[in-house]
């Protein structure tokens, strides 16, 4: 678990990194937006209640990238994507607008990533370390699961897939970045984001 000194740090670095790049990624945001919206025909952003630190839901931003979806169910991703939402999740710049998650501190550049309901929330004993940290943008086990909605495709039965096989091991990778976190790490996991 993360020292207050840490939390604190942890906390500058994401103010700092947010400050510094809201002029460059204000401007595409906006043009993803607006795209969005016309692509779907409703509003560009998708908003959905997850999972937070200490288990407390909050508002989670993204460019929509389904039409007519509520982007639960994977099989959305087949019926209601359209060829741009397709680009915009293969880049994952779907996920810029949580710049603004992370301004509000509920989320933080690196971390678990937030999940619905159901999951991060049902955490129990040593698991919940991972609830005493922001969920993150990126993080180990984003990078390792970047393919995962196309990995999930590929399964006769996806949700018992994500829950038997990708879900414990997201959890196992998690315990492993909180207990074990540095700085130099997490800068080292944006990297490999944006670069990999």
């Amino acid at each position: 678990m993360l020292t207050k000194k840490q939390q604190l740090l942890k906390r500058f670095f994401d103010v700092v990194m947010s400050i510094l790049l809201l002029p460059f990624l204000l401007l595409p945001v906006i043009l993803l937006i607006i795209i969005a919206t016309l692509r779907t025909k409703q509003f560009g952003i998708f908003m959905q209640q997850r999972i937070g630190k200490e288990g407390k839901p909050f508002s989670f931003y993204k460019i929509r990238s389904l039409k007519g979806s509520n982007h639960q169910d994977i099989n959305d991703i087949t019926m209601h994507q359209t060829n741009f939402g397709k680009w915009l999740r293969v880049s994952k710049l779907d996920e810029l607008p949580q710049l603004f998650n992370v301004i509000n501190g509920t989320m933080s550049w690196v971390g678990p990533r937030p999940d619905i309901p159901g999951y991060a929330d049902q955490l129990k004993g040593e698991d919940q370390i991972i609830l005493s940290v922001k969920p993150g943008i990126t993080g180990p086990a984003t990078i390792k699961y970047k393919n995962e909605d196309l990995l999930l495709l590929q399964q006769n039965d996806p949700l018992i897939y994500n829950d038997t096989v990708i879900w414990p091991d997201k959890v196992a990778i998690n315990k492993l970045y909180v207990k074990h976190w540095r700085l130099i790490n997490d800068i080292g996991y944006l990297w490999k984001s944006v670069f990999a």
